[in-house]
Formats: structure tokens, sequence, C-alpha cells
């Protein structure tokens, strides 16, 4: 390991305890930890689970255990992804808390906040909550928050969820596609947004206008007919509706999935304005095309759709230029038999917890950026969207989640070697670069590529 110089990371800027002369819990010594946006030599303090320090690589430390990193391996913040359908309870055959999260620790991602579908009952109002948490407690491997819903029945009375924890409210402009969870009319997602500006809360919204979705049942094996049902006018006069809306109340607004990289002008135009709007895409969006999808493959679809590959070209420049904020799985897996080779019938949703982060790792590779430039999208990005500042950065007081990372391993995808409950997803087969081969939890090893998740420490948190 080459050494840091010490002006580099001075002991005061690190920020260390009082305690500081009694043995750490743990450090990690990494030739290349991600710190303050660059790839350096660090030695990371942890205590009480937390980064105490961080200083430089040849630092001697007393700590009850030490972890050194690999040469070639990068030491990364634990990712954290903001959109995730564990499903369950009512819908446990489709995921399950359990799985969910053994698939998230494997993935190096530390933190998930979970939908508020596709559950039953959903997560509409606090008692609602009170049982999907039920479901959760003890059986986590990594942190899991909840984000609440906003639907037809509960308006008007989302700030009793919101005081109960959850980190906003999701709704749909557009059939949900799951009965329990209906979606709002332009009239009542106008409301919904002013009523989240006056709770001082967060609308995340599937924005996609039902007057521009060709009604269909059973469309055949070819992608091209699905696709073209779900056109990007759709989701373009959706998005417009949440900005027109966030614009009059000045809430706070999150699009989700962005698919359609024609509405980057106006999102872009509206942050300008101040516009108090972020955007995510998905590791789908950006390591797949339209093209390259076989007939009857629909492991592929999901809604808003897969696009052409100058879509996918614009959404990484969305990407690289600042207007799509983070980069989130939507991990929406479902049971095999729902997976029919019919477009129109298939379920629509892709499981890609554990593999999201490198199948977006080896496209952006391939596109010749650099990890650092990655690294935001799956930390900073989405921790910031639901306010866990101390999530997604080592620096010191932040949770001492941590992944250790090859960024050259090569690995064909396996769906068998998954982690989820249903071996169904669109990344079998692909040959991704990069392997995370450790995941901690607090500072503790709660997971590697060796010996699967060998820990379930995770918590349940809420918005406060």
């Amino acid at each position: 390991m080459t050494g840091l110089p010490a002006e580099a990371v001075r002991p005061d800027d690190a920020g260390l305890p009082a305690d500081a002369g009694s043995p750490a819990d743990a450090v990690f010594r990494a030739d290349r930890a991600w710190v303050d946006g660059a790839l350096r030599p660090a030695v990371v303090v942890v205590r009480d689970g937390r980064i105490a320090a961080v200083l430089p690589v040849d630092a001697v430390v007393a700590a009850a255990t030490e972890h050194v990193v690999p040469d070639g391996h990068v030491l990364l913040p634990g990712l954290v992804d903001t959109h995730v359908h564990v499903n369950e309870p009512g819908r446990t055959e489709w995921e399950g808390f359990a799985s969910a999260t053994r698939a998230a620790a494997l993935g190096g991602v530390t933190t998930i906040v979970d939908m508020p579908l596709n559950s039953i009952p959903a997560t509409t109002t606090p008692e609602a909550l009170a049982t999907k948490q039920a479901s959760a407690r003890g059986r986590v491997a990594v942190d899991v928050g909840f984000w609440g819903g906003a639907v037809p029945a509960n308006a008007g009375s989302l700030g009793a969820l919101h005081d109960a924890g959850v980190f906003g409210f999701k709704c749909f402009t557009a059939p949900s596609g799951v009965d329990e969870f209906p979606h709002l009319d332009a009239e009542q997602l106008r409301a919904a947004i002013a009523e989240v500006a006056d709770v001082g809360a967060l609308l995340i919204v599937h924005a996609e206008d039902p007057e521009h979705l060709v009604a269909h049942d059973a469309l055949g094996a070819h992608y091209a007919d699905f696709l073209a049902t779900r056109p990007g006018t759709a989701e373009r006069f959706a998005i417009a509706r949440v900005i027109d809306g966030a614009r009059e109340t000045g809430a706070r607004v999150h699009v989700l999935h962005l698919s359609d990289a024609g509405a980057l002008p106006m999102i872009r135009a509206a942050k300008q304005d101040g516009v108090r709007i972020t955007v995510e895409t998905c590791p789908h969006y950006l390591a797949f095309e339209a093209g390259s999808i076989p007939d009857g493959a629909t492991a592929f679809k999901c809604c808003p759709p897969i696009r052409d590959d100058a879509n996918r070209d614009a959404l990484w420049e969305g990407l690289l230029d600042g207007t799509v904020d983070m980069v989130v799985t939507d991990h929406s897996p479902s049971t095999a038999d729902l997976k029919v080779a019919d477009w129109g019938l298939a379920w629509g949703g892709i499981a890609g917890l554990q593999v999201g982060f490198r199948a977006v790792w080896t496209e952006a590779h391939r596109r010749g950026l650099p990890l650092e430039r990655v690294l935001p999208w799956f930390t900073t990005g989405p921790a910031a969207l639901v306010g866990m500042a101390d999530r997604g950065r080592i620096a010191p007081g932040a949770l001492a989640h941590l992944a250790v990372f090859d960024p050259e391993a090569v690995e064909t995808i396996a769906v068998a070697g998954l982690a989820h409950r249903n071996p169904v997803s669109a990344y079998a087969g692909l040959e991704a670069l990069g392997s995370v081969t450790e995941t901690f939890l607090r500072g503790r090893r709660i997971a590697s590529a060796a010996s699967g998740v060998t820990a379930v420490e995770g918590e349940l948190v809420d918005r406060a």
C-alpha cells in the first residue's frame, strides 16, 4: 500500500473523539477508499458503529479488529437504494424482507427504502405501516426504511402517516398494476402535491399519463409491440403536471424511474427555475436498450419501458450533467409463472437489487467513465433524497456501513446464484464487471462473496 501524505488527511480534520486513546472497535486500511469524492489511501476508524476518523493510510491505530482491503480493491460506503419492492406481507412469495435484504447485502447495499406496494395491505395508513414493520423486524440483513402511499382513499390524511415515520409518499398517475393501490387522476395529483407541501413531506411519482398509453391485453412475443404501448410522451405529459404542481405549491417532488430522455429538457429547466424536483433512473435503462431485447424475454418487462440506444445515451448524459440525481434499482420481482412469454400478459418488473450497481459500472467503464463518477449516483444521491446524511459516505460521524469492491473482476450473472427469492432477472447472462467481496454494517461484516450472508443485523429506520 502507498502512504498518504500527512497533510492530506490531518487528524484534526478527521474529528477524532475525546476517547481517541482507547482502542477502536475496528479499522479499515485501504489503498483506495472513496473519501470526499476521490479514491485515495486511508485508514477508517470505527467506534460504536460509526466512523470516528479518517486518517493517513500508514496511521497506527489500536483496534479490536483490523481489516486490510486487498490490493486492487476499493473501500466504498455502503450503497443506498431508495426504490425496492419487498412485497411483504401479502405477496411474500414474490420476494420478502429476508430474501431482499440478503440480496442487498451481497450487492453492497446497506440501506433500502421499501415501496408501499405490492404488499397487502399497501402502506397507506399508520396501521398498515405497523403491519409491514412487524413483518420485517428482526429479519433484515441491512437497514430498511419505508415509503408511504398516496391514493384516493387517504387524501387529506397523509400527515398521520408522515408522523409515523415514512420518508415520503408514492403515487401513480396511471394504473399501478395492483388493485389495492389505485392511481391519482390529474385533480387528485394536484391535491396530493399541495398536501405534501403543507405537511412538509416529499411526493415521489410514477409519472405516466394514462391518456397516452395504449390499452392492450395479449401482445405476443415482440418487444417492439409492447414498447409502442408506452411511448415517451406518456412520461413527458405526466412529468409536466408534476412540475407545474411543484412550481405552484413549493412542494418537494421526485420523478421515479425516468426512462424517457425526452423529458430531460423540461426537468433541467425546472431545476434552473428553483422547482424542488429530483429525478432517478435505473440500471436497466442504462445497461440495456430495446434493440437487443429478445422475443419473449419478458424478464426485461418494466413500466416505463426500456427504450432505444439513442435514448439510453441521452440518459447517461442527463446523469453526467446532473439533471438526473441518482440511480436506484426499482427492484420489482415476481414469481416465475407471472413472467409469461407474452409482453401484454407478463408482470412488469425487473429484479436487480443484487446486481444493479455492477451493471451500471460495466456500462460506465465501457463508456470510459471512472468509478468515482458512478459512486455518487448510488450513495450520496439517494441518501440525500431521504435525508440520511449519515449514510453513503466515508466521513467522521457517518455510520460505518461499508463495502469492499473489486472493480476489475468479471462474472457472468447466473440467476441461480442470486439471493433474491425467485430466479428470474433481466441481468441473467450479463457479463458484469466488478464484484462486491465484503459488506459491513456498523463496522461488522455481514456478508462476503465467499461465505454469503453471515449476519442479520439490519435495523428499521424512519424519517426522524
